[in-house]
């Protein structure tokens, strides 16, 4: 979680922040504001900063360290590590890493069911019970549909609304339940 949002979530002024951490009000400010990266801050103003949050350094930094992908290639490293590890070494790997989680927790929700979706498909497809450690996540639905860029493409040259309805009617229904059209990951090359 970026600093914005832990701020957003536990009801925390900047303000108050600098005042109780001893943080000058303008550094956290510029990190807030993206001016400045936590990443490049001083060990000592990462310190005060998790010291009065309440959290690592590691857990305060974890988002300033790990650029986010691209969703599409997200979703290309995905599937090729499907195709790599085999179906339950993936989810072995998956529910141990706790990746959905974390995704989570970073508000990457695209990224979060999307892995949800993969891990309830390869279940399936195995006849393996779903983990219900995600139940609460599997309400979850992503407020606009998100299609594989060929679709995208497609439409926009088309402009034929039949080619979104054609896609979602054959996309698998793990991905679909999150409102993520996909149909294909087992053919990666």
């Amino acid at each position: 979680m970026t600093l914005n949002q832990i701020l957003t979530d536990n009801h925390i002024s900047k303000y108050r922040l600098s005042k109780n951490s001893g943080v000058p009000y303008m550094t956290i400010n510029d990190i807030c504001s993206g001016k400045t990266n936590l990443a490049e801050c001083s060990a000592k103003t990462i310190y005060k900063l998790a010291k009065e949050l309440r959290i690592s350094m590691e857990e305060l930094l974890e988002p300033y360290l790990q650029p986010r992908a691209a969703f599409d290639l997200f979703k290309s490293n995905v599937c090729h590590r499907l195709k790599e590890l085999g179906d339950i070494p993936f989810l072995i790997d998956t529910l141990e890493s706790d990746d959905i989680n974390t995704y989570y927790r970073r508000h990457w929700y695209p990224e979060c069911l999307y892995l949800l979706a993969m891990v309830d498909y390869v279940s399936r497809e195995n006849n393996i019970s779903l983990c219900e450690d995600y139940n609460e996540l599997r309400r979850l639905k992503l407020p606009k549909v998100l299609y594989p860029n060929s679709v995208i493409a497609a439409f926009a040259v088309s402009s034929d609304e039949d080619i979104k309805r054609k896609a979602e009617r054959e996309a698998i229904p793990e991905f679909m339940r999150f409102n993520i059209v996909e149909s294909e990951v087992r053919n990666v090359v």
